[in-house]
């Protein structure tokens, strides 16, 4: 059984899909369990495994959780400043919770963190193993949320990713495409780089990681699996925020999800009036990702067109 934690969020509404598109047994929990609360978590998984909950023809095992994905956090950047306290006991008492509870089952843990544990202020692709340095609120309370995952526990794969994008919930590409339907420019910061990534693909990725973890021998020829610990993962490739909204217009012109001729001007981070800083340079090498599970990553343009032209695409 696998338990889904933040599943109406766009990762985790996407995570659910493939779940049920791959027939994978699994649970899923938005704000109804409080991740902050560790009797509710415990309570929970209790629950899990008692004939009440599920249908009595599950057995035992069918029943008992081996994974736990937390898609949950406080993402909120500017917000994060002021609501200090909420963005620490989402981003780093959760999170050790959440730990600490899959350690006392025995469940594997799989966390989603972000690019904002660097400061940005490299030149190169940020591997995993470089000091991590946040500038905010937000970056802080989600390094320290990392940190608590090791301290409570061993079996875990933590996900940092980047200018996250998806078909459900509030994202840059949603928000550029009502933008450019409606407007005869829009201004985006060009100062600004890093790698666009689509929660189709992670979530791709991140079913690839239990089902390989679960049939090592079956997938590497030796019962092995990717090791422990932390990993990056982003489409391929790199770009600015502006060269992103320029693809953007582009292809919703092309694919006709943008109907009106709309400017797209760049601007620098200062001229644009940022609430709180936010990392320059951004871009995360993904060598590890690549080399522990044997994949291809598509890059960051062949992953936006087949974003647009789905039909599920629907800007709210």
């Amino acid at each position: 059984m696998i338990w889904l934690i933040g599943c109406k969020g766009m990762l985790g509404s996407e995570i659910a899909r493939q779940l049920e598109e791959n027939k994978l047994p699994w649970i899923g929990t938005d704000r109804e369990v409080d991740i902050t609360n560790p009797q509710a978590l415990e309570a929970f998984s209790k629950s899990v495994e008692t004939d009440s909950y599920f249908p009595s023809n599950l057995s035992y095992k069918e029943r008992k959780i081996k994974w736990i994905i937390n898609c949950s956090a406080y993402t909120n950047v500017d917000k994060a400043e002021e609501d200090t306290e909420l963005a620490s006991k989402l981003n780093e008492d959760g999170p050790r919770n959440i730990a600490r509870e899959a350690r006392k089952i025995g469940a594997r843990l799989i966390h989603i963190s972000t690019d904002y544990v660097f400061n940005g202020e490299g030149n190169k692709p940020y591997t995993e193993e470089m000091e991590k340095d946040p500038l905010g609120v937000y970056g802080k309370t989600k390094a320290a949320g990392e940190d608590a995952i090791c301290k409570e526990m061993n079996q875990y794969y933590i996900i940092r990713t980047a200018w996250l994008y998806g078909f459900d919930g509030r994202n840059f590409v949603y928000t550029m495409t009502k933008a450019m339907n409606s407007r005869e420019s829009v201004k985006v910061v060009n100062d600004q780089f890093g790698t666009p990534t689509c929660a189709v693909d992670l979530a791709n990725v991140i079913l690839k990681l239990i089902l390989k973890s679960d049939n090592a021998k079956s997938f590497f020829g030796k019962d092995s699996a990717p090791s422990y610990g932390i990993y990056h993962f982003t489409d391929s490739g790199q770009t600015s925020w502006f060269e992103f909204a320029t693809e953007i217009y582009k292809f919703g012109r092309k694919t006709g999800r943008i109907t009106n001729v709309c400017q797209v001007n760049p601007c620098t981070t200062q001229e644009f009036g940022a609430k709180v800083a936010r990392p320059s340079y951004s871009v995360l090498s993904k060598e590890k990702i690549i080399k522990a599970m044997k994949i291809k990553i598509p890059s960051w343009q062949q992953s936006l067109e087949k974003f647009m032209k789905n039909e599920r695409f629907n800007p709210l």
